[in-house]
C-alpha cells in the first residue's frame, strides 16, 4: 500500500502521483523543482510527489575530500531531504523492484524487518528514476577485506579517522614493519574522487605530523595508482600533466598505466611488480549504475544505464523519465553521433531542471523540450590553496584554480543555509589551526558501554544454590 497523500484523506489516491527514486543530485533537484511548479496541486491533494531514498539526505559529493580533511563539518556536506522537500512525501528505503507496466515500485523501508509486513508497494503515475551509482569494484584478491571506499560522507569521515589512527599506531609501535605499513597510503583511481581525496588527506596528514615527536612528513608514503596514462581527464591533458607534476613535487608516488593486482594480507601488489605493505587502501576506480536498474522492465544499455531520449524520457516508454549517472542521455552538442552526456554532477543538476519542466509540461499536455548543454569545463582541488581548472577554454592552476573550485561549488551546493555554513567554516579554518582529532570510536558507539556491562555481569550461581535475599531498596554503604 502506498503512503497516504498529503492534503487528501487517508487511503485515497491523488489524481497524479510522481514517484522519484533516488535522493541524490537528480532526485533532490527534480523533486525540488516539481514541488515549486506543482505547489497549488500539491496543497489541494490533486498531486503528490513521493521521494524514495536510502538516506534521509542528499550528499554533496564534491565536498567529501574537504570533509575528510576536516575543512568542512560532515553535517554541512549533506542536505536534509525533509527540510528541503516540505511538500513531498519522503520515504527512507530502497527500491528493490520496479514494474513499470503495472506502474508499481516495491520498496523496503527501515521498518520492513521490524514489523514483519514485508515490502511496500507504491503505485505511481509518473516515474523519475535517479538512483545514481555505486562503487565499481573488480575481482581483486583482498579488496573486499581491506579496501576502503570514498563515495559517502560516512566513508569520508571514517577514512579521516583511519588515517590519524594509523599515525597513532606508527608513533607507538616498536615494530618497524608495522610502522612502515601504517604510514603507507595507497589510493587506486585517478579521477576526481581519488586525486582530491589523496591530495586533501596528504595535506592534512603532513600538517598533523608536526604534533608527533617521532613522525616527520617524509615518513609518510602516498601512492596513487591509475590504470590509464593520465589523471583528471576532465580538466584536459595539459592540466592533468600539471597535476601529476604537482603531486610528484609533494613526494606523492603517482603510478600511471598501473593496476592493483592484489591486496591480500595487507600488501598492495601492483601490475609493475611493486609490493607495498599498507594498512590503508582506498578504492575510487570508477562507478556503475545502481542495482535497481537491473530489476526494472525498462530498456538498458550494455553498460546497464537506462536508454533515454534527448527529452530525458525513457526510450520507447511513456510516463518514465531518467537522468544523471543512471541514464544514457544523447549529447546533442557533440559533433560525433551516438555520444552520451558524461555522468557527472554538472550534467545531473542541469538535467534535473529540464526533466522536472518536462514532467510538468507532459501533465499539462504540452510538448517536452530537449536537453542541450555544452560542457563548461572542470575544476579540481589538489589540497589547500592548490588546484587545476579548465573552464570555457581557459586553463588555471595553483591558487586561482583552487579559489575557482571553492567559488563554483559554493554556488552549487543547495540551500542558502548550507552555503552560509560552509562559507563560515572556510572562514574559521583560515583563521585557526586545523583540527587533528580522530573520532574513530564514533563508528562503534556502544563498544565502551558493552565492555563495561560485560565486566560487571554477575556469573551464574551453581545449580542448587539458594537465591540471595535482597534488602530493601535504597543507597548502599
Amino acid at each position: 500500500m502506498a503512503p497516504d497523500s498529503r492534503g487528501a484523506p487517508p487511503d485515497t489516491r491523488p489524481r497524479v502521483r510522481v514517484l522519484v527514486v533516488g535522493g541524490g543530485y537528480v532526485g533532490m533537484y527534480t523533486a525540488l523543482r516539481l514541488q515549486r511548479k506543482l505547489r497549488p496541486r500539491l496543497k489541494s491533494g490533486e498531486a503528490e510527489i513521493v521521494v524514495v531514498s536510502p538516506d534521509p539526505y542528499m550528499t554533496y559529493q564534491p565536498f567529501l575530500p574537504e570533509a575528510a580533511a576536516g575543512s568542512i563539518s560532515p553535517r554541512h556536506v549533506v542536505v536534509p531531504l525533509r527540510r528541503v522537500l516540505k511538500d513531498c512525501t519522503v520515504v527512507v528505503g530502497e527500491a528493490e523492484r520496479i514494474d513499470h507496466a503495472k506502474r508499481t515500485a516495491t520498496v523496503t523501508t527501515l521498518a520492513t524487518g521490524e514489523d514483519g509486513t514485508g515490502a511496500v508497494e507504491i503505485v505511481y503515475d509518473e516515474l523519475v528514476l535517479a538512483p545514481g551509482s555505486v562503487s565499481r569494484t573488480l575481482p581483486v584478491p583482498g579488496l573486499a577485506d581491506f579496501g576502503i571506499g570514498f563515495k559517502t560522507v560516512e566513508e569520508a569521515i571514517g577514512l579521516r579517522n583511519h588515517v590519524i589512527e594509523q599515525m597513532d599506531i606508527a608513533s607507538a609501535t616498536r615494530d618497524p614493519d608495522v610502522r612502515d605499513a601504517a604510514l603507507t597510503f595507497v589510493f587506486v583511481g585517478g579521477g576526481y574522487a581519488g586525486v582530491e581525496a589523496l591530495a586533501e588527506l596528504e595535506d592534512m596528514a603532513r600538517y598533523t605530523s608536526r604534533y608527533y615527536h617521532n613522525i616527520k612528513p617524509s615518513d609518510l608514503r602516498w601512492i596513487l595508482v591509475e590504470a590509464t596514462g593520465r589523471i583528471l581527464p576532465e580538466v584536459g591533458e595539459a592540466m592533468g600533466t600539471y597535476a601529476v607534476r604537482e603531486l610528484r613535487g609533494r613526494n606523492i608516488d603517482v603510478r600511471l598505466e598501473t593496476r592493483l593486482d592484489s591486496c591480500e594480507g595487507r600488501v598492495a601488489v601492483l601490475s609493475d611488480g611493486s609490493r607495498f605493505p599498507t594498512r590503508t587502501l582506498v578504492w575510487t576506480a570508477g562507478v556503475k549504475p545502481a542495482p535497481v536498474l537491473a530489476a526494472t522492465d525498462l530498456p538498458l544499455t550494455g553498460r546497464g544505464r537506462i536508454r533515454c531520449t534527448a527529452t530525458l524520457s525513457v526510450e520507447g516508454t511513456a510516463h518514465a523519465w531518467a537522468a544523471g549517472d543512471a541514464a544514457a542521455v544523447p549529447d546533442l552538442t557533440s559533433a560525433e553521433p551516438g555520444t552520451e552526456t558524461a555522468p557527472n554532477a554538472q550534467h545531473a543538476v542541469r538535467q534535473a531542471k529540464v526533466l522536472a519542466d518536462n514532467v510538468v509540461a507532459t501533465l499539462a499536455g504540452r510538448p517536452a523540450e530537449e536537453y542541450r548543454h555544452s560542457y563548461a569545463g572542470s575544476v579540481a582541488s589538489l589540497g589547500l590553496h592548490k588546484g587545476v581548472a579548465h573552464v570555457y577554454g581557459r586553463k588555471l592552476k595553483g591558487y586561482p584554480a583552487w579559489l575557482m573550485h571553492r567559488v563554483y561549488h559554493l554556488s552549487r551546493v543547495p540551500t542558502f543555509n548550507r552555503k552560509a555554513r560552509v562559507l563560515a567554516e572556510w572562514t574559521l579554518a583560515g583563521l585557526f589551526k586545523r583540527e587533528i582529532v580522530s573520532l574513530g570510536s564514533l563508528e562503534h558507539p556502544r563498544a565502551e558501554f558493552a565492555l563495561a556491562a560485560r565486566g560487571h555481569a554477575q556469573p551464574e550461581p551453581p545449580e542448587g544454590t539458594p537465591p540471595k535475599e535482597e534488602g530493601p531498596p535504597g543507597r548502599s554503604g
